[in-house]
């Protein structure tokens, strides 16, 4: 007999996991991806919009520069700061909120748009954070997603991470948001239309050992990883991280550019 998940203790070191290192630092550099979600959005000015998992604000900067009334949440506290950090410095308006993906602090219908980019899809209770999404959202707004692919680089590195540090049994992986024919069935007869567009992120650093050094030091997942292995067992996991950027590498050997596939997703509510 399989022993239940225990969620709450999962979210609870997923929480410590993103709070470690500081995610903000790889965070900006994907500041590209809110914005073409904005867009994909279509967001209006004035329109009320919620950033989900938002992590240092990348959607949320974005939906303010449209000049939209932007709640930020996350359930890291910190992350939080940086985003309204990022929001002063350029004169934009916003609201920072902490609230748990899965459990929203909001009234049914509250926002004409719900945005999360590389947040929502790492909530352990997949089902209850989409449907908390669907109820805030008011009928015929927009839910607007960027989720990385179970095949893209990203996906690639939590496979590889998975075979060092296996999760927990029975735990959907996060990539499953990355996955259309799964983006239905989790927001089921909620949708009244479900938009998806694949598109590409490119990492861009030094070579392989400046992107782990970076990774390891400020990207919660792959800090806590090399924590909890034994020096040994970090090393294999470097070698592998290595295996897989190198093969991934589109720039030769003078730098490296990997391309990491994710899906632009645009939920329309029922």
């Amino acid at each position: 007999m399989s022993t239940p998940i225990d969620l709450h203790t999962l979210k609870a070191r997923q929480q410590a996991a993103w709070a470690s290192g500081d995610y903000a630092v790889i965070g900006t550099t994907l500041q590209i991806v809110g914005e073409h979600l904005a867009e994909a959005c279509d967001l209006r000015t004035d329109e009320r919009v919620l950033d989900v998992a938002a992590g240092n604000g990348n959607a949320t900067l974005a939906a303010a520069r449209r000049g939209c009334i932007v709640t930020s949440t996350d359930y890291v506290g910190s992350l939080l700061e940086r985003g309204a950090e990022r929001a002063r410095a350029e004169r934009l308006q916003a609201t920072f909120q902490v609230a748990d993906a899965e459990a929203l602090p909001f009234d049914d219908a509250s926002f004409d748009a719900v945005l999360s980019t590389f947040g929502v899809m790492f909530s352990p209770d997949q089902s209850r954070a989409a449907a908390e999404l669907a109820r805030v959202c008011r009928p015929g707004g927009r839910i607007g997603l960027a989720n990385w692919t179970p095949e893209g680089f990203i996906g690639q590195v939590f496979k590889t991470l998975g075979r060092h540090l296996p999760p927990p049994a029975g735990v959907q992986p996060p990539s499953r948001w990355g996955v259309e024919a799964n983006l239905h069935a989790l927001f089921g007869e909620t949708a009244g239309a479900i938009s998806v567009t694949p598109r590409i992120f490119n990492f861009r650093y030094r070579c392989a050992a400046h992107f782990i050094d970076v990774f390891r030091t400020w990207y919660g997942p792959i800090h806590k990883a090399f924590a909890a292995l034994p020096a040994d067992a970090a090393q294999a996991l470097e070698r592998d991280l290595t295996t897989l950027l190198t093969r991934m590498n589109r720039a030769g050997g003078a730098s490296l550019v990997v391309p990491s596939e994710y899906l632009e997703v645009v939920v329309t509510r029922r």
